[in-house]
């Protein structure tokens, strides 16, 4: 064998020794398979069994108890503002002063003509007397008796007119010291000091609302309205009865119905154009914290409090069809179930219909949990 032939054999024999092992080595590494990926974690709870109360809630509106605008009544200039734009004032604080010298002076010749009216009569009175006496006594004529009479009964007419004009007078000098009609907030005055008032026409001075007690204007739907007047007819409501109905109301930063009053108004009927009636609660509002004007949340509870299923209102979605909840299958896959919602109270949604009690009931990592996908279920020991 020549020594080129043997040199390609040994490449040969070494090329089959590194070869073989290789291969062996590759074809294990290729079958050993890769390591599944970590389910994502979500946690779950079986629905609680709790006592709820359903309402029917809405959006009202925050109206005054009482709102008046203070106007001028008399012609006269403007000498004083007795407050604070924007305050709280008592009832018959003084808020505006109108020139009330010239009707003071007024008030006076008023009064001084019921003093000279009453003089005229008692001496026509005392006249009249003495002439009936002189005529029983034949020293004067029935003429002269007549006479007296009629002066009599006419000073006494004229006494009338006087306090008549000293009451007018009385209300005209009444008017130049506009007052608070009750406790309330009043706004910005609407005339400076030194302008003329009542020049022909009521002038508006200010505004002044009392809101305490207020009231909660709000429309129920045709649905909302037969609601409650089903929970009307279960517990027997009589229409006396109308300010026992409790009505709660929170503002948008509340996250309770901190505000608690009665039904006070409901109207005769439906409103053909929007399909809704309108309602009138009325409040306390001790703390002033309800304004007019506020939009807040209005609800009636229709039904005494009853055991339902309950989940956190945070693990409730909605898409357009409706709300629903995701649910773990025995197999830890994802699905979606549609729901009826029901009451809420501290957090907790009842759920009326769709979910069933030993059903597991996505409440926390929503993103992880894909319908038809498995996830890691972790209790929650929280709720």
């Amino acid at each position: 064998m020549s020594s080129e032939k043997l040199k390609l054999l040994k490449k040969i024999v070494v090329f089959t020794i590194i070869f073989i092992p290789l291969c062996s080595i590759l074809k294990y590494f290729s079958a050993v398979k890769p390591a599944e990926p970590e389910l994502p974690p979500v946690e779950v709870s079986k629905p609680i069994l709790t006592p709820i109360t359903n309402y029917v809630t809405q959006t009202g509106t925050m109206v005054a108890y009482n709102s008046v605008n203070l106007v001028a009544r008399i012609e006269g200039y403007l000498e004083k503002i007795e407050f604070v734009d924007g305050t709280f004032v008592k009832k018959d604080k003084e808020l505006f002063v109108i020139e009330p010298e010239p009707y003071l002076e007024k008030l006076k010749e008023a009064e001084a003509s019921v003093t000279v009216q009453k003089a005229l009569y008692a001496y026509n009175t005392s006249e009249f007397k003495r002439q009936q006496l002189m005529y029983k006594q034949n020293a004067t004529s029935l003429n002269n008796v007549e006479k007296w009479q009629a002066e009599t009964e006419r000073t006494k007419g004229e006494i009338d007119k006087a306090i008549a004009n000293k009451i007018d007078a009385e209300i005209n000098y009444s008017y130049t010291h506009v007052l608070a009609p009750f406790d309330g907030r009043i706004g910005r005055h609407l005339v400076d000091t030194g302008n003329l008032v009542g020049n022909g026409k009521a002038t508006n001075l200010a505004t002044i609302e009392q809101i305490d007690p207020i009231y909660v204007y709000f429309n129920l739907s045709e649905l909302d309205l037969i609601k409650v007047r089903e929970a009307a007819r279960a517990n027997n409501f009589k229409p006396k009865d109308l300010e026992t109905l409790p009505v709660f109301v929170r503002m948008q930063n509340e996250t309770e119905f901190l505000h608690k009053g009665h039904l006070n108004f409901v109207n005769t009927g439906l409103n053909a154009s929007t399909g809704t009636m309108e309602f009138r609660a009325l409040l306390t509002n001790k703390d002033l914290n309800l304004l007019p004007g506020l939009f807040v949340e209005v609800r009636i509870p229709i039904s005494l409090p009853k055991p339902q299923l309950t989940i956190p209102d945070t693990s409730v979605l909605y898409d357009q069809i409706g709300p629903y909840i995701l649910v773990l299958n025995k197999n830890d896959e994802v699905m979606i179930k549609r729901v009826v919602l029901g009451g809420l109270e501290q957090g907790m949604r009842a759920i009326t219909k769709g979910l069933l009690a030993d059903e597991r009931v996505v409440i926390s990592g929503l993103q992880n949990a894909i319908p038809g996908h498995r996830v890691a279920p972790l209790k929650n020991n929280k709720v």
